[in-house]
């Protein structure tokens, strides 16, 4: 849901001629919320990195005098279509939506929810969209021109939704509308589609119109509850809102984890018991010889031990009992009776872990004197590993993530790409790679099935094709969206040969899809596990270890996609039966259990998924607003994982109090399902946000009456005030939680504080002050980080750092206040200096945003600003920053900030005032 706050103008609205109608289901259509018409994946507008085109000429349609007029919604798309079209049809592009409800009511009109008449059965009013006018009467003129028109949009309820709005906005009976629906932009499915044209379906019209006014509702109403009990500027949504509540439960599932601890005790054996001494000591000094100083990862001990003819193996069983050990001195007890033999003991602590995890230790020494050990037993099993099906939305946003590291937006955006077409340099031309990607059906079509047999049995052989082809089912079993799964259209168009036709993330996409879909058809991989066990005395009690390892028979699938490598799958060396072996290692290892997992977007959309959250074209554009939102962030810059923030668990707790029942997982799952029943059952979508919205009502009412204002609301916190010594609390504010004093207003003592709620001492910079020349802190405001002055309040000098690179912003000019008047209030004009020269501005601004053209001002009145201008620079030049090493630094500097600054000497506090806090 949009921010109210940022809604544009609302433009000329056009009520919805259906209204006038009896009532009946049929008689609403849909609408869908506005999309820009940048390129962004998962919506609309994803179609299209232009705006209209007619805005910047009277009229773009073509003359369509006695001919076939078809219309789509992106120009890629009429590109590619017009290659199979004959002559006799003109393909024009709607650039997406092209009506929407207004995003405010009209002048003189109360309306709680703008473009829907609550009272009067949730009546929608449409308005063509201000970006769009141009284009409606471009498509409006080819209209009357055509002999007919038919509407090509996408095949999902979004596609039948515009295919609606363009009807009623062109003056189309939509009874007899002609509705084409390809699921791939090929020659075959084209044909097929304009042979059997159909009339738009309302059923699908309507569930679609259902889900915008009821997105609508919430996010209208319950928005300006956030605003007037959290902050201004929020917003809320009816799927969006339940999303940030997935994310605040697995972060709070992950602050209420205590790790246990368990131990581990591994054994390294060797085949040739003469060799044993050397090759323990050379696996004492390469474990610890590595480059970075780490310990060896798992991966290279197995290689390390696999090329010497080695076995790793695990301790499962002690006295005929599994092994289990969260002690260490049993372990080590456990591991002397196994020949260990300690030499060091390396204890210390980690004062951010939790529970058991904050104790560590280590323990080091060598194998002497070690019971007998020999193999026990051995078998070997015949395993297959079968391939997956072929990608859906989700499936492909997932593995795209894991696989290529692509945002969903960024999957959606290339796989919008790849469907709509890319010119193939040879005797394609213009070609749809793939089906249409909203999709949450694994199903493929017997055609498809066809040219996948084909292939593998040409190129790979009948040991790779099995008897009959394999199905797959859907594991989302409200899968509806869409008809088949994503494949490639023609899989004789491989990945290789369109390489250099392709952009590099195209091609990556591409070749997923690609392969998966080759894969999907062909026969599993077979493997030979094999696992081993090894016997020996634990000082008087028998020991079990017990080693695994696989070694791939055919490869299957893997002739498309590769063997995956995990690194931990060893290589065994002959070994048999009786077979004795070496000991050239035991080693006791402290392990804690793991907290459950942060989100990634990839894990987040799957979680959704199978709560039935959304829908294929929705996933994206949901995580990518709570984030643009900052209810959840990235970790770190570098870490993909998501985690929520202080705003995400603070409107998260006041809507779950609120509103407990659209907050609900299990409802808003139910919700979907009504939804999804006012297309596929028919049901009346009227009498579905009735029974919604009258609960809602009382729960908005009760809200802003009842609940208190998140800011008055405090936590005890577990540190003293270093003002006065009372206790703390944590209070939220502007920019999130902080530590307070608890006798405020008495002591105005506050605090920021860290992921763990530990008051943050302010990090000293290098960069001097240019007021006072003393030491600058860096903190974080409300428009992010910048360096203030340690002497505050007494000085209040302030640098602003760039957002993005980190660097310093250097302080401008104020501007010129000059004789010239506003344009739009009458207001005096700022004049200031920018990089493509002086430009006038209204001085009341943000009141008013009027401004006047530097070209309209004449000849004799510029000289005579000019040099003002120049003058009042020369009065007020931008202060000189210096560092602390008496350096003039520049706009490109990055501040040195902690441990990177010098030692100044300065000793800095971490008393912050409320208000810098």
């Amino acid at each position: 849901m949009r921010d109210v706050a940022r809604a544009a103008r609302p433009a000329s609205t056009v009520r919805d001629p259906m209204a006038k109608k009896k009532t009946g289901t049929t008689q609403r259509s849909g609408s869908k919320t506005k999309r820009s018409t940048k390129a962004s994946a998962g919506s609309r507008s994803g179609r299209s990195t232009k705006a209209s085109p007619s805005r910047s000429r009277r009229s773009s349609a073509p003359s369509v005098s006695g001919k076939h007029l078809v219309i789509v919604e992106s120009p890629t798309k009429a590109k590619t279509i017009n290659r199979y079209l004959g002559p006799d049809y003109v393909v024009m592009a709607s650039v997406g939506h092209v009506r929407d409800l207004p995003p405010r009511a009209p002048k003189g009109v109360k309306q709680e929810v703008p473009g829907v008449d609550i009272d009067n059965d949730f009546e929608p009013t449409y308005e063509v969209l201000a970006n769009k006018k141009s284009t409606v009467s471009d498509l409006k003129r080819a209209a009357k021109q055509a002999d007919d028109v038919w509407f090509a949009t996408d095949l999902d309820r979004e596609g039948e939704a515009i295919a609606w709005h363009l009807a009623e906005a062109l003056g189309v009976p939509v009874e007899t509308a002609k509705r084409v629906m390809f699921n791939a932009i090929t020659k075959s499915e084209i044909e097929q589609a304009f042979n059997r044209p159909r009339n738009i379906d309302t059923n699908k019209v309507n569930a679609q119109q259902a889900r915008r006014i009821l997105d609508r509702i919430v996010g209208y109403q319950v928005s300006p509850f956030l605003w007037k009990k959290v902050a201004g500027g929020l917003s809320a949504g009816r799927v969006q809102s339940v999303s940030v509540r997935v994310v605040v439960e697995r972060e709070r599932e992950i602050e209420q984890f205590l790790p246990e601890e368990y131990w581990r005790i591994t054994g390294c054996f060797a085949t040739d018991q003469g060799d044993a001494p050397a090759l323990a000591e050379q696996w004492r000094l390469w474990l610890k010889s590595s480059e970075d100083g780490k310990d060896r990862s798992i991966r290279e001990q197995i290689a390390w031990l696999s090329e010497r003819s080695c076995v790793r193996a695990d301790l499962v069983e002690v006295g005929g009992q599994p092994f289990k050990c969260d002690n260490r001195e049993q372990a080590l007890a456990l591991a002397t009776g196994l020949g260990f033999v300690l030499e060091n003991r390396h204890e210390w602590s980690d004062e951010k872990a939790k529970g058991p995890a904050r104790e560590l230790v280590r323990f080091e020494g060598a194998v002497q004197a070690a019971a007998p050990v020999t193999i026990r037993s051995m078998t070997t099993k015949r395993t297959t590993s079968r391939p997956s099906a072929p990608l859906i939305t989700s499936t492909m946003q997932q593995q795209a993530a894991n696989q290529l590291g692509f945002h969903l937006q960024r999957t959606m955006r290339v796989a919008q790409q790849l469907y709509e077409g890319v010119d193939i340099h040879g005797a394609e031309g213009q070609t749809g790679l793939i089906t249409y990607m909203r999709t949450d059906s694994t199903h493929l079509t017997g055609e498809a099935l066809e040219m996948a047999r084909d292939y593998i049995g040409s190129e790979f052989g009948a040991d790779y094709l099995p008897d009959k082809p394999a199905s797959y089912t859907s594991s989302n079993k409200s899968a509806q969206e869409a008809h088949e799964a994503i494949r490639p259209t023609d899989v004789r168009i491989t990945p290789s040969r369109v390489r250099r036709d392709l952009s590099e993330e195209q091609f990556k996409l591409y070749r997923l899809i690609w392969e998966r879909f080759v894969a999907c058809q062909m026969t599993p991989a077979k493997w030979d596990s094999t696992t081993v066990l090894i016997e020996t005395q634990a000082g008087d009690q028998p020991a079990v270890f017990k080693a695994t390892g696989r070694t791939l028979v055919f490869d299957g699938f893997y002739k498309v996609t590769g063997v995956p490598r995990s690194g931990e799958d060893a290589i065994l060396p002959p070994l048999s039966e009786g077979q004795p072996l070496a000991p050239i290692d035991v080693a006791p290892t402290q392990h804690f259990t793991s907290p459950p997992a942060r989100y990634t977007e990839a894990s987040l959309q799957k979680k959704l998924e199978e709560e039935g959250i959304g829908r294929p074209s929705t996933y994206a554009p949901i995580i990518q607003t709570i984030q643009d939102r900052k209810y959840v962030q990235q970790l770190a810059p570098r870490d993909r994982r998501l985690m929520a923030t202080d705003l995400g668990k603070v409107v998260t707790d006041m809507l779950c109090e609120a509103f407990p029942r659209i907050m609900d997982v299990a409802y808003t799952r139910d919700m979907e399902s009504e939804l999804d029943k006012v297309e596929e059952e028919h049901h009346d979508w009227v009498t579905m946000l009735r029974e919604f919205y009258g609960p809602f009502r009382s729960n908005l009412e009760s809200a802003h009456k009842q609940m208190t204002h998140a800011k008055a609301v405090t936590e005890p916190a577990p540190h003293k005030c270093a003002k006065c010594g009372a206790e703390t609390v944590y209070r939220f504010g502007r920019n999130g939680r902080f530590l307070s004093c608890g006798t405020y207003p008495d002591c105005d003592y506050a605090a920021p504080i860290d992921r763990e709620g530990n008051p943050m001492e302010p990090l000293v910079s290098d960069v001097l002050c240019p007021l006072c020349e003393g030491p600058m802190t860096r903190r974080v405001g409300r428009f992010g980080a910048f360096l203030g002055c340690a002497n505050y309040p007494q000085c209040k000098g302030i640098l602003n750092l760039d957002p993005k690179k980190h660097t310093i912003v250097l302080p401008k000019t104020p501007p010129l206040l000059t004789d010239l008047e506003c344009p739009k209030c009458g207001s005096p004009l700022n004049l200031r200096r920018s990089k493509r020269g002086p430009w006038l501005s209204c001085s009341t601004f943000p009141k008013c945003r009027g401004r006047l053209g530097w070209s309209t001002v004449e000849e004799p009145k510029q000289k005579q600003l000019e040099a003002a201008l120049g003058e009042h620079e020369a009065a007020h030049p931008r202060p000189v920053i210096r560092n602390t090493d008496g350096m003039v630094v520049g706009e490109d500097y990055v501040p040195k900030v902690g441990d990177e600054a010098p030692d100044d000497g300065d000793d800095s506090t971490a008393t912050i005032d409320s208000d810098a806090a």
